[in-house]
C-alpha cells in the first residue's frame, strides 16, 4: 500500500461535506478575537479560513504540501508539517481539529505535541472517526483486497478509539476532559461510494494499474451496495464521530 496522498481540487468537488458537518466542532471550539490558534491537520483551509473571519491570528498545519498550498492560497497562514512532530511551546490558547486524527496513528505524540503547544489553560477542540467508523467500509476494502492476491496486502491506516479510550489518552497526557461523545453519523456520499474510495482510500488504489483500480472499485462496489445504498437516499457511509473538548491543566 502506498502513503495516503490529497487532491485538493477533488477534495473540494467531492468532499466538501467534511468541511460541512465540521461546524458544529467549531461552535464547540468558540474561537474570540484575541485569540491565537492552531488548525491541527488544516487541509484544504477551509474551517481555517472560518476561523479567522474571527481571529487573525490562526495558524494551519499538515502533512499534505498540495493542501497547504490550497490552504497557502486562500491568503491564510499554513506550514506543511506533521502534527507528530510539532515543537510549538505555549503557542495557542486553543489547538482545533476536524476530521483529521483518526489518520495520525501515533496519537499519543500527537497529544503531547498539542499540550505543549498551548498556553495554560489552552483548549483541545475537536471531532474525527471514532469506534465503529466506517466499518462496513473498511470489511469490503479488506475483503476485496483479500480475493485479490495481486493487490498486495491491506493495510488499515486509520486510528478509530473508544471514547473512554481518547478521554484515558487526553488525561494522561495532562489534559482535563471537558466533554467526550460518540456520535453515530450516516454521512450521504452525493458523489457516490467509488469517488469515496478514490479520495479517502487513495493509499490503496493510487499504486495500481488501471485495470486493477476499475476491480478493486468495482468490486468493493459491489459488497457495499446492498448495505450503503437505497435508491431513497442513495449511498450513506457509516460515519461515526469522536467529539471531545479537553483543557491544558495547569
Amino acid at each position: 500500500m502506498n502513503r495516503q496522498t490529497w487532491n485538493p481540487q477533488q477534495y473540494q468537488e467531492n468532499a466538501s461535506f467534511v468541511a460541512e458537518l465540521g461546524s458544529s466542532v467549531l461552535n464547540l471550539l468558540n474561537p474570540q478575537p484575541n485569540e491565537s490558534i492552531l488548525d491541527l491537520g488544516c487541509g484544504e483551509g477551509t474551517l481555517t479560513e472560518k476561523i479567522a473571519s474571527v481571529t487573525k491570528d490562526v495558524m494551519g498545519i499538515d502533512a499534505s504540501p498540495s493542501m497547504v498550498q490550497a490552504t497557502l492560497e486562500k491568503g491564510l497562514n499554513a506550514v506543511v508539517m506533521s502534527a507528530e512532530s510539532m515543537t510549538y511551546k505555549n503557542t495557542f490558547d486553543a489547538v482545533f481539529s476536524n476530521a483529521a486524527l483518526h489518520w495520525m496513528r501515533d496519537y499519543d505524540s500527537v497529544i503531547k505535541g498539542v499540550f505543549t503547544s498551548l498556553k495554560p489553560k489552552g483548549r483541545f477542540v475537536g471531532e474525527f472517526g471514532g469506534h465503529g467508523n466506517i466499518a462496513t467500509l473498511i470489511e469490503a476494502m479488506e475483503t476485496v483486497v483479500s480475493q485479490n492476491k495481486n493487490m498486495g496486502q491491506f493495510t488499515n491506516p486509520w486510528f478509530f478509539p473508544k471514547a473512554d479510550e481518547y478521554k484515558s489518552y487526553l488525561e494522561n497526557n495532562g489534559f482535563c476532559v471537558i466533554d467526550m461523545s460518540l456520535i453515530p453519523r450516516p454521512t450521504p456520499l452525493k458523489a457516490g461510494v467509488k469517488e469515496w474510495l478514490k479520495i479517502f482510500a487513495n493509499h490503496i488504489v493510487s499504486g495500481m494499474p488501471t485495470e486493477m483500480e476499475k476491480i478493486f472499485l468495482s468490486q468493493t462496489e459491489q459488497l457495499l451496495k446492498p448495505i450503503l445504498y437505497t435508491e431513497k437516499d442513495g449511498w450513506v457511509a457509516d460515519y461515526v464521530r469522536l467529539r471531545f473538548h479537553a483543557v491544558k491543566k495547569l
